[in-house]
């Protein structure tokens, strides 16, 4: 029997009707979680009530404490029970009596910030576990201390930073539990020093001290000088694994915090790390934002203090140390490295004490601020400043930007060279007066005038190659306001879902999946709950304070709709315009950020939560951005482990958003 012409075009005009229809009805497959691992040893029925109605309990309680300054040293013991409950973080059976050790501790916190008095473990030294809240999600995060019996307190004293490497089974319960049962730093063996407060950042767990986990060192860094003499000229950053990548990068970007940087082991950039070829490379996009965490983009920066490395000379990532003493030695600045004899990836006694040395040498000079000379590097805003100076604009992003500076302070000379800047700050703040100072930036000479009050800061912009005084174009991108996407939650943000479901079905099952895909993996990677706030209940603080994170589209969601106009997007009933291409709702979705209209000190991003996803947690090395200033997703394959469906077309914005 022969079909039609006709009957076959009927025939295709019904499938291309009917299945979207169909495929909007079925559900979208889970993504498996990574970290923390899915393979928890169930609680017996009756413990498991018993832990939760513990923590129900302590969480009614800790929101009737008056003394909030400190109720995060106990809310973080009760989360930390919390999670492992909610997410079956206990891997062993031995672990069940950790959770009733911690709600007992929180026990006699709790009571302690109920009588008012005084605080004990404010006065506790040896091993002690705190906690603060975080300013990006208001999460509680906790960190661990070692305080020597001996060291003397009535005088500001040198803070070691460790940071800890990966342990995929080492969330709050475990992490707590291990700060307090031995020291953690150089292997266990500083646990007899006697010069400094160590201090063990959580780090958001497991997420290569990227992200909110690089916030989460200086946050907790903050909550440790509130109570101790913490001297700010003698804070050392090291760590070791993961915790030595944390070094690499943390300390690279902002390495005018620190008196001296010690990387352990680690990795220190991705593509040789991960031993990518050029068929395995992912897109362009994706590795200009290895930038943002790879440290040969801020090599010169290392230039500015003491930094040390240390391998076991049989250690696999003793290729990291490799790679960046070839880098320095490049640009003529020789990389100190101690290697242990036929050793593997841990640390020995006999190279702890050479370190060890090296530290107290570092505590000895301290930091030496205001900088005479500074050699600064950066792709980024988002990592510009050192000391007194400020970059506040680029010509492009993502292309290496540079500074050499000198001051000299008896002379009154100021002379920097620059490349790839717009505008910068100088900035030494009081006591300094730069007023009759001669400035010299790119070879052009400026007076700086005395107008009868201290100057204490400058500001200058680059136009058609000359630098005047003035303040950079505040629509174009600055520090803090310069994406990529994963920027906006490196700050306070607030998810703003849609009011009612979207209207396209295929477009709502998408925004569905994914944002409560976001909600799952932040609170399980980031070690918090999601921010979220109805539309209708924003109000002038959170339009101040927070970065919006805003999902679906003007129909579906107040707040879409009153900024639509005001974004580089073009809304019609059933379809988008991007970039000059239109794209229909039922089969693609817009992903971008961009400065919020209603408040451009701050973002706002459509669409998106973390660009990196489970697929890329098997190694910190891959937790780098994924998508750039904006995208296109089409919504004909899926969500999955590595993407949000089919990247059907991405790209930054310009310096001026455009």
């Amino acid at each position: 029997m022969k079909t039609s012409l006709a009957a076959c075009r009927l025939f295709a005009a019904c499938f291309i009707t009917i299945t979207p229809r169909l495929v909007a009805d079925e559900p979208i497959a889970p993504i498996a979680r990574v970290l923390p691992p899915e393979n928890g040893v169930p609680l017996p029925t009756e413990l498991a009530r018993t832990l939760g109605e513990r923590v129900t309990g302590f969480t009614d309680r800790i929101w009737e404490v008056d003394q909030k300054r400190h109720v995060a040293d106990a809310a973080v013991l009760v989360k930390a029970v919390d999670f492992a409950l909610k997410h079956g973080e206990f891997y062993s059976e031995k672990e069940f009596p950790l959770a009733k050790d911690l709600l007992d501790l929180a026990d006699q916190r709790i009571q302690a910030l109920d009588e008012g008095g005084a605080l004990p473990w404010l006065t506790e030294r040896g091993l002690v576990v705190r906690g603060y809240q975080s300013s990006v999600d208001d999460s509680y995060q906790p960190f661990g201390l070692e305080i020597p019996e001996a060291l003397d307190l009535t005088r500001p004293v040198p803070l070691l930073i460790w940071l800890h490497g990966r342990g995929d089974k080492t969330t709050d319960l475990h992490f707590l539990n291990q700060c307090r049962k031995k020291s953690q730093a150089f292997g266990g063996f500083y646990k007899d020093q006697r010069e400094a407060i160590v201090l063990h950042p959580f780090g958001r767990h497991c997420v290569g001290w990227k992200h909110a986990g690089e916030i989460d060192v200086f946050e907790a860094v903050a909550a440790v000088m509130a109570d101790y003499p913490i001297d700010p000229d003698r804070i050392m950053l090291a760590g070791f694994s993961m915790g030595g990548a944390g070094a690499w990068h943390i300390g690279a970007h902002y390495r005018a915090h620190f008196c001296g940087v010690h990387a352990g082991a680690g990795f220190a950039e991705t593509k040789e790390y991960n031993k990518l070829t050029p068929d395995r490379f992912p897109p362009d996009y994706e590795q200009t934002l290895w930038k943002v965490y790879d440290v040969p983009n801020y090599l010169g920066n290392f230039l500015n203090g003491p930094l040390l490395a240390y391998s076991g000379a049989k250690d696999k990532q003793k290729a990291t140390a490799d790679l960046m003493e070839r880098e320095l030695a490049a640009i003529g600045h020789p990389l100190r490295h101690v290697v242990a004899p036929e050793t593997e990836h841990q640390y020995t006694p006999e190279a702890v004490a050479e370190i060890r040395n090296w530290l107290v040498d570092c505590w000895k000079d301290g930091r030496r601020l205001p900088a005479s000379t500074i050699r600064w590097q950066t792709p980024t805003l988002r990592y510009g400043t050192y000391d007194w100076l400020r970059l506040t604009g680029l010509e492009s992003h993502w292309k290496e930007a540079k500074v050499e500076a000198r001051w000299d302070r008896k002379g009154r000379v100021m002379t920097l060279s620059t490349q790839n800047v717009t505008a910068l700050e100088i900035a030494p703040g009081p006591p300094h007066d730069l007023s009759g100072e001669t400035l010299t930036l790119d070879g052009q000479t400026l007076s700086i005038q005395a107008p009868g009050f201290p100057v204490n800061s400058l500001s200058l912009v680059r136009s058609k190659g000359r630098w005047t005084w003035g303040a950079p174009d505040r629509s174009a991108k600055r520090p803090g306001l310069q994406g990529p996407i994963d920027d906006a939650f490196m700050s306070r943000f607030l998810v703003v879902p849609p009011d009612h479901r979207p209207a396209p079905p295929q477009f709502a099952r998408w925004v569905d999946f994914e944002l409560d895909h976001f909600r799952s993996r932040w609170r399980a990677l980031m070690r918090g709950e999601l921010p979220e706030k109805p539309a209708d209940e924003l109000d002038a603080d959170d339009l101040r304070d927070a970065n919006l994170i805003l999902w679906g589209d003007p129909e579906s969601n107040p707040m879409i709709a009153e900024i639509a106009s005001k974004l580089p997007i073009e809304w019609k009933q059933d379809s988008f315009t991007l970039r000059g291409n239109s794209y229909r709702l039922d089969t693609h979705v817009p992903v971008l950020i961009f400065p919020n209209p209603l408040n451009p000190d701050r973002y706002v991003v459509l669409n998106s939560g973390l660009t990196f996803r489970e697929g890329h947690d098997k190694t910190n090395s891959q937790q780098n951005p994924k998508l750039p200033d904006w995208a296109v997703i089409g919504l004909d394959r899926d969500p999955d482990a590595l993407a949000p469906g089919r990247i059907e077309a991405t790209g930054f914005f310009d310096e001026q958003w455009k």
